[in-house]
């Protein structure tokens, strides 16, 4: 599929009031709003490097109910990588993305090719309800990676996307390398950036 070169989709799921729409904001526009607005489904566009390269990071943020089922189905289908958020103030919130996982596991067959991070955001807040060791342990489950953030704080937001990023590029599965970069992916390789299959 050539048009996987220059659109790289990342699909954000959890429940309602998890952050989501807050972590995409604080990424893509550096900012954070107090108040609360339900969101059925926005995309957002962020030009991104890839190996030097230039090319269009698409974020997905979906609506937090479950009202739409076609729609996730569909963003599930198009999705390159996905950033399945719960808030730690919420043990619910990371009961709700498990339906999610199974269905990105169905819809996408071998889940081990496909970037996903599991976030616990809000994690400025003190009345928290799961431990950060509770998050990497799902994490362990689904064989995905773990970050904490904090929208709110800016605590690990640019590094959430990087870390992402950097999961697409150890498996090499959308993002073009050009054969004459293969010197520059060997020293990649040795410096922990990217190791490609």
């Amino acid at each position: 599929m050539p048009e996987q070169s220059n659109d790289y989709r990342v699909v954000v799921f959890g429940a309602a009031g998890v952050g989501k729409s807050s972590l995409v904001l604080r990424f893509v526009r550096g900012t954070f709003r107090e108040t609360y607005i339900p969101t059925v489904e926005d995309t957002y566009r962020q030009v991104i490097s890839c190996d030097k390269s230039i090319c269009t990071l698409q974020i997905t943020d979906t609506t937090g109910s479950h009202q739409f089922p076609a729609m996730q189905r569909l963003s599930i289908s198009k999705g390159h990588a996905f950033i399945l958020v719960y808030s730690v103030t919420s043990r619910q919130s990371m009961e709700d993305l498990k339906p999610i996982f199974e269905q990105i596991c169905q819809i996408k067959g071998d889940i081990q090719k496909i970037p996903i991070m599991l976030v616990g955001n809000k994690s400025d807040e003190t009345q928290r309800e799961l431990d950060a060791s509770e998050g990497q342990a799902l994490a362990s489950k689904w064989k995905c990676s773990f970050m904490e953030t904090s929208a709110k704080m800016n605590y690990n937001v640019q590094e959430l996307f990087q870390e992402l990023l950097n999961l697409e590029k150890r498996r090499t599965v959308s993002l073009q390398v050009e054969k004459k970069k293969k010197e520059q992916k060997k020293k990649d390789k040795l410096q922990g950036k990217c190791s490609v299959m």
